[in-house]
């Protein structure tokens, strides 16, 4: 058994919203076989607390106007480190990025497949990661 197509579609959507948004390490799984509650986790983080907020409410707008998706259950949302998304097919971890390092969460599905991100969100990563990392002048 591999996700859906609708997952496929709403992880897609999700990972670009967040990617527009400007999240760091932007990963999915296909945890079908090993989870009946859902598809698909999509994992990303970033740097503060507004930013993790900024990326949830891009993410649920996103959903909505594309896919016409709502999330089923929303957690942590106060706290504003660790937001769950359970969209039932999907479920999107956005985190404060010293949560996702302490929880490392791609420890526990490195098992699992790698969901294939959209080229805008993997290129915008890409792009982040080289001006992070260039020289400064």
């Amino acid at each position: 058994m591999t996700a859906s197509e609708r997952a496929a579609q709403l992880v897609r959507i999700a990972a670009e919203a967040a990617g527009d948004k400007l999240a760091d390490d932007i990963l999915a799984y296909d945890v079908s076989e090993q989870l009946v509650i859902t598809d698909a986790f999509l994992l990303c983080s970033a740097p503060n607390d507004r930013q993790v907020r900024a990326i949830v409410d891009e993410v649920e707008k996103r959903l909505r106007d594309e896919a016409e998706a709502k999330p089923v259950r929303r957690e942590g949302e106060r706290e504003g480190r660790w937001v769950l998304l359970d969209y039932a097919d999907i479920i999107v971890h956005i985190q404060h990025e010293e949560d996702r390092m302490f929880y490392a969460l791609e420890r526990l599905w490195k098992d699992c497949p790698i969901i294939a991100m959209p080229e805008s969100v993997t290129a915008h990563q890409a792009q982040r990661t080289r001006a992070v990392g260039s020289p400064s002048e």
